[in-house]
């Protein structure tokens, strides 16, 4: 906790372009127009992060093309540090999502063949300076292929013996992985080797092998004193463990115009509160109400919401469930 309160977040992961139907409602298939806004699981934290007062910084790769000049455009406009991504040139593309903003048959098509942000090398990692962040946070997409597994884990590697701590978002995408099996492997062994993990219960059940042994595996990644686990269930909350205590929190009922952004906009939020002095408890409350801020609009990144927004929100709000 005292390394998240330092406010500076190297964030390792994707950056991609979100093309979303427009106006909300309308289908994929049936739509006239998209609007395009900068997306991806990591730049989606790191703007979130920005919007409510922190310090992010993205590490990663991108094309060499318009797609990618878009997205670092973007990341600027939004005000996320671009100085550790590297341009790699020739065939590698941006990941690009195409959804709507609706929740009855929602779509979401990802684009990822010969994603580029999986071309991150160790050697780009080893001219990263990690001391210079109070913590690193890692999606777990980043671990799907390589080189950007090994180079992950270089970064995480050289983070912790920097005495930064190790931020996990399980994040796992069927789509991007060669085996459930490796997968399985590879975000268990990441998550050994973090500080404070978030994931659903979906994906602790897919860690552990079976969605009703999922608790049971946030349990034991809990049980290294000092770390943190974050146990999402959708509409049921969190569940939170750290040194032997759990607890319990809602979440903030509202009419939601999609379902996905709020993974990213709730680590956001919960990290940004911990650096603003918050009680764990409270920082997890406000990543939830992040979450709800962001699946009652349309875009993930533009629907990150600023800390005066949050606060607003949580303020005119009949409040979380029980």
């Amino acid at each position: 906790m005292d390394g998240i309160k330092g406010n500076r977040f190297g964030v390792l992961g994707r950056a991609g372009m979100d093309l979303f139907a427009d106006p909300i409602g309308e289908k994929s298939e049936d739509a006239d127009a998209f609007r395009a806004d900068l997306g991806g699981s990591s730049a989606n934290i790191c703007v979130g992060l920005v919007k409510l007062g922190s310090q992010a910084s993205l590490i990663t790769s991108v094309s060499d093309d318009a797609v990618a000049r878009f997205c670092l455009n973007r990341l600027a406009h939004y005000g996320v540090d671009t100085s550790n991504i590297r341009v790699v040139r020739g065939e590698y593309r941006m990941s690009l999502a195409i959804y709507e903003s609706r929740t009855e048959d929602f779509q979401n098509v990802i684009y990822r063949n010969g994603a580029v942000d999986f071309q991150v090398t160790e050697e780009d990692m080893d001219q990263v300076d990690f001391s210079s962040f109070s913590a690193v946070i890692s999606a777990g997409t980043v671990f799907a292929a390589e080189p950007s597994r090994s180079a992950t884990f270089r970064a995480i590697d050289t983070a912790r013996k920097a005495g930064v701590p190790v931020i996990f978002d399980i994040d796992y995408r069927p789509y991007s992985w060669p085996s459930p099996e490796v997968a399985s492997e590879v975000l268990s062994r990441a998550g050994d080797a973090s500080d404070l993990i978030v994931g659903n219960d979906e994906e602790f059940g897919f860690m552990a092998g079976g969605i009703n042994k999922g608790f049971a595996k946030a349990q034991e990644l809990a049980a290294k004193p000092g770390r943190v686990v974050i146990y999402k269930m959708g509409e049921k909350g969190a569940i939170t463990l750290m040194d032997g205590q759990e607890f319990q929190t809602g979440i903030y009922p509202v009419t939601a115009v999609k379902p996905n952004g709020a993974g990213d906009s709730f680590m956001a939020g919960l990290l940004a509160s911990v650096a603003a002095g918050y009680s764990l408890k409270d920082a997890v409350m406000r990543g939830s109400a992040c979450a709800s801020i962001v699946v009652s609009q349309p875009g993930c990144a533009p629907a990150m919401p600023t800390t005066e927004q949050l606060d607003t929100f949580l303020a005119t709000h009949p409040g979380p469930t029980a």
